[in-house]
């Protein structure tokens, strides 16, 4: 963990907003925190790591410190790797707000192997295990749970919530799949959020070698993801993230013109506020 010096005012800015219809603030990499207009807080993919140096290296600032986090009702985890499923960054804000952690098998894997519940005040109780095709009620959102297509995840999901002021998708890191045809017919999205990055050279895992690196959507990908899903408002993400793996979302512009959908790039940098 890195130490924010952004002091508390992201928290703050959540705990104290009062929106109309729904609000969500960018964390950067694929981290979100959304609150809507009856108070109910999400919390989705949270990470203040500063990743695996010189492999993976933080471009962006650590915004804020977990344990300064005091509202939240619950806390999605995509899929397992460790910039989304991450006990510093992510236990505190559960002890602290009571949040209940929804998040697939092998991304509770994780909170098991890293033994959340000795190391911070976390109860199993609080750990809801879903999979496709589920769908939980969290305050005033209705949250369903939907394939995606992250090749470099063991079992990733993605998240259709559900609001009276509209519908959020959020994708961890999917590419293309043929299920998104589907979902664009069964919901009417107005915010998509999905991640996008370019292909780099990244020291290897295990050899350190350096090594030819592509995990996010480029521009064609994630304007095509964007089409089937039939999104009015795209959000690219992750783009921010990683050094050898950043990526210009303004490079998207020419690519959603000759296409129906999306019909607006929704461009935000680390800290932004998005209302729905």
């Amino acid at each position: 963990m890195g130490e924010s010096d952004w002091g508390d005012w992201l928290p703050r800015a959540i705990e104290d907003a009062d929106p109309d219809t729904v609000a969500l603030w960018y964390l950067g990499c694929n981290g979100f925190a959304i609150k809507g207009s009856e108070g109910t807080v999400l919390w989705i993919d949270p990470y203040l790591g500063l990743g695996d140096p010189p492999r993976t290296v933080r471009m962006i600032p650590v915004p804020f410190d977990p344990t300064d986090v005091t509202v939240g009702d619950a806390l999605f985890i995509t899929h397992e790797h460790s910039d989304h499923a991450h006990g510093p960054s992510q236990a505190p804000i559960l002890a602290n707000a009571d949040a209940e952690l929804v998040a697939p098998d092998d991304s509770l894997a994780v909170a098991d192997e890293g033994n959340w519940t000795d190391r911070w005040d976390v109860s199993a109780d609080q750990f809801t295990e879903i999979s496709e095709g589920d769908r939980l009620r969290v305050g005033e959102f209705a949250v369903d749970v939907v394939a995606v297509n992250d090749p470099d995840a063991t079992h990733p999901v993605g998240y259709v919530i559900e609001h009276d002021s509209g519908t959020i998708f959020h994708g961890g890191d999917t590419k293309p799949t043929d299920a998104f045809a589907e979902i664009g017919d069964q919901y009417d999205i107005d915010l998509g959020i999905l991640a996008f990055g370019s292909a780099g050279t990244i020291p290897d895992k295990e050899t350190r070698e350096q090594k030819r690196t592509k995990w996010y959507a480029d521009e064609t990908e994630i304007v095509d993801a964007a089409n089937a899903l039939e999104i009015d408002r795209l959000l690219p993400t992750h783009w921010d993230m990683w050094k050898g793996l950043t990526a210009d979302p303004t490079a998207l512009y020419p690519h959603v013109r000759s296409f129906d959908h999306p019909r607006r790039l929704e461009i935000v940098e680390i800290g932004d506020r998005v209302d729905v």
